[in-house]
């Protein structure tokens, strides 16, 4: 039914939600901005770093969207010693999924150098044919990034899936049209995901592939 998977990174992949908070908060404090509450730095996770330096700031205006995006890839990226690691069962995985024919891509808020790096530091950026950045493209929930990848790997938006951790994951994939997997351990508590109806909510990452597995059962 599916064939191309299409993942969010950050509350999806990997366990950064802690240290991009903190990132955000540390970053608003060294340019004198009112620090925003976890709860806020946590719920903006997944859009691109200028709409969610506007979402966090209103009334401050586009000029701190640069001095904000230095400091918080200061700290992100080096400074910020809150541990990141890939949820249990990512790469194993990813892997036994790419073994069975899936197309892997990720869709992400992050930089293409943030994705860059990631992919660098976590070793399994091979494991996916493409990606898109909220740099390059149109920022969550717009659908726009999920458009490009459909058209340069040629599949149906039918037969794609898009699994993420936020409402703006979820949202694109259905503005996109194409059926969403929910995952519960990220950013956004599950109850916010269930009201944008994915195909199917997961708990743990390799819930996903007994998922896929159950339904190739069903089409034999």
């Amino acid at each position: 039914m599916y064939k191309l998977l299409i993942f969010d990174w950050d509350g999806t992949i990997i366990d950064s939600t802690q240290r991009i908070a903190s990132s955000i908060r540390a970053a608003a404090k060294d340019l004198d901005l009112p620090v925003p509450t976890w709860e806020a730095s946590r719920d903006i996770i997944g859009l691109g770093l200028p709409e969610a330096i506007q979402a966090l700031f209103p009334g401050e205006g586009d000029h701190i969207i640069e001095p904000m995006r230095e400091r918080y890839g200061h700290y992100y990226l080096g400074a910020d010693e809150t541990p990141t690691a890939l949820f249990p069962g990512v790469q194993h995985t990813l892997e036994s999924l790419k073994a069975k024919g899936y197309r892997l891509a990720v869709a992400t808020g992050k930089s293409r150098k943030g994705l860059e790096h990631v992919f660098a530091e976590t070793g399994i950026g091979a494991l996916f044919e493409t990606s898109r950045c909220a740099d390059e493209t149109t920022s969550k929930p717009d659908p726009h990034m999920l458009h490009e990848l459909l058209v340069e790997t040629g599949v149906d938006r039918r037969h794609a899936l898009m699994i993420g951790d936020t409402e703006y994951d979820l949202e694109m994939g259905r503005r996109a049209g194409m059926d969403t997997v929910a995952v519960s351990y990220g950013a956004h508590h599950i109850d916010r995901l269930k009201v944008l109806e994915p195909a199917c909510e997961i708990h743990h990452f390799a819930e996903l592939e007994a998922w896929l597995d159950g339904l190739s059962a069903q089409t034999i």
